[in-house]
């Protein structure tokens, strides 16, 4: 059958055998190309540092430093479907404003002084912020500091650009006017279930333009060791749309969670992509036998429906890490599956 002159006839016609390709379209179980790694903070630092004093902004407009995944190498992901960075901006300096059809956020990893201006409304930065960026907005950047500003960038480009809903446009100015108060967003939204009344929502994307960490912490050490938690996630909160009480994107799901003196996780695994990034203390998560050791503003990934459980290793300190995931689209579309799963030693 193999010689079949019908198989060449059927190339030629645009069409293949279904039975020649059934195991391959039909897994058993999800199988993805990014593996579980690791990038260390004290090692990229430097580097984004020479780069940022040997590079001009004619040379590069975003200095950034992609964290691809050796299995998604091109086009460069960091997990299937999102994309991470280290991104920095040097006293003086403003970045071109420009808007996407991808969501995308900024958590702040140091410095003082900046900000992005996100569809005319100054949004501040402070270490531990994550700043919203919601798809086609137009957002720059202005450093008016005396210290670099270093933020992790997340977008999930790789899942528009996969859908082929990509489009890109740059602002006809370097930067755009101001017409919102500063910070309004976060002011008038981050306060529990305390909504304005007249409003209503304008989008699928949450309406608070900045989750600070002065607040996030409060939160974090409010509940203190009153609270049982997970045992796979520990103490784990979920940045939420104060509209909806969802995800604060469609397509990006993001947490923060507090590992307690000695904790060991129990082992997990789901169908959600998703990448860490290490607030502070040391551990390591186990994610399909492999251990990736982890401190401070160190960031890994977790691909989907790997087995994983984390340990903090910091003695008698807390560790805190900031997550986020594509499990909002997984759930969006009743792809979200979870197990208990032993990820080995």
């Amino acid at each position: 059958m193999t010689d079949d002159p019908a198989y060449k006839a059927l190339e030629n016609l645009g069409a293949a055998p279904l039975w020649r390709f059934y195991g391959n379209l039909f897994p058993a179980e999800p199988t993805s190309r990014a593996v579980p790694y690791r990038w260390s903070w004290r090692e990229l630092r430097p580097q984004l540092l020479h780069f940022s004093e040997t590079l001009s902004l004619e040379e590069a407009e975003r200095r950034v430093l992609m964290l691809v995944n050796p299995g998604l190498a091109d086009p460069p992901a960091t997990v299937n479907s999102l994309y991470a960075g280290l991104q920095i901006i040097l006293p003086g300096e403003t970045a071109q404003a420009h808007r996407h059809t991808s969501n995308a956020f900024r958590f702040i990893l140091e410095g003082s002084g900046a900000w992005t201006t996100v569809n005319g409304e100054r949004v501040f930065m402070a270490p531990g912020d994550l700043l919203l960026t919601p798809g086609w907005h137009w957002h720059d950047h202005t450093h008016e500091g005396s210290e670099p500003m270093i933020w992790l960038d997340a977008l999930d480009y790789p899942l528009v650009n996969a859908l082929e809903a990509g489009f890109y446009e740059k602002y006809p100015e370097r930067l755009q006017p101001v017409t919102r108060p500063d910070d309004a967003g976060s002011r008038q939204f981050l306060h529990g279930r305390l909504t304005p009344a007249w409003l209503s929502p304008e989008g699928p994307n949450s309406p608070v333009t900045r989750y600070t960490w002065t607040e996030t912490e409060r939160a974090l050490d409010a509940i203190a060791d009153s609270a049982t938690g997970s045992d796979v996630d520990g103490i784990v909160l979920e940045y939420t749309n104060p509209w909806t009480g969802g995800p604060v994107m469609p397509t990006i799901g993001c947490r923060v969670q507090r590992l307690r003196p000695g904790f060991e996780g129990a082992g997990h695994k789901h169908t959600a992509s998703t990448i860490f990034n290490v607030v502070r203390g040391e551990g390591a998560t186990i994610v399909d036998g492999v251990r990736l050791e982890w401190s401070r503003h160190d960031t890994f990934a977790v691909p989907g429906w790997a087995s994983y459980r984390h340990v903090n290793t910091s003695g008698s300190k807390d560790a805190v890490l900031f997550s986020y995931s594509d499990e909002p689209v997984m759930r969006s579309l009743g792809l979200y599956r979870s197990q208990s799963a032993d990820p080995g030693a």
